[in-house]
C-alpha cells in the first residue's frame, strides 16, 4: 500500500491514540513537514515532548501524548491563504476563536496562524489541531 501523505497519516494516528486514551504514540515514517508541525502542537501545549528515533532507513518519531488534542488534521490540497483570508480559515476549521491553531507553510517557514498575523504574512495551509 502506498502512503499518499505522510502527513495525514501521522495526524490521523496521533488522533486515534489520543480517543483510546494512549500515553504514547509511535508515527513512521518521519519528514521535516511532520516535524516542524508537531513542534507547533508541542509549543502550545498540546502535546508533549517528543523524540526522533533513527532507524537506518525512514526514521520513527515517539511522541508523549498529554490528553489535551481533541483533533488535528491535515488540509488537502493545501490551498494558499493570503493574509486577509486567514479569519475565514479559522471561521470554517475551528470550534472557536478562542482556541485551536491552524498551521501555514509561509516563505518564513512552518508556523501557526497567530505567529502569521503577527509577520503579516501568508502561505500554503497544512492543517489544523484543537
Amino acid at each position: 500500500m502506498v502512503r499518499m501523505s505522510v502527513l495525514a497519516d501521522c495526524l490521523k494516528t496521533i488522533t486515534n491514540a489520543e480517543k483510546r486514551g494512549k500515553r504514547q504514540v509511535l508515527i513512521r515514517p518521519s519528514s521535516k513537514v511532520i516535524v516542524k508541525f508537531l513542534q507547533c502542537m508541542q509549543q502550545n501545549g498540546y502535546i508533549g515532548e517528543f523524540e526522533i528515533v533513527d532507524d537506518h532507513r525512514s526514521q520513527k518519531i515517539v511522541i508523549e501524548l498529554n490528553g489535551r488534542l481533541n483533533k488535528c488534521g491535515v488540509i488537502s490540497p493545501r490551498f494558499d491563504v493570503p493574509v486577509n483570508e486567514v479569519e475565514k480559515w479559522i471561521v470554517n476549521l475551528l470550534p472557536s476563536r478562542q482556541f485551536g491553531h491552524i498551521v501555514l507553510s509561509t516563505t518564513y517557514g512552518i508556523m501557526t496562524h497567530e505567529e502569521a498575523k503577527r509577520k503579516k504574512t501568508g502561505g500554503k495551509i497544512l492543517g489544523f489541531f484543537y
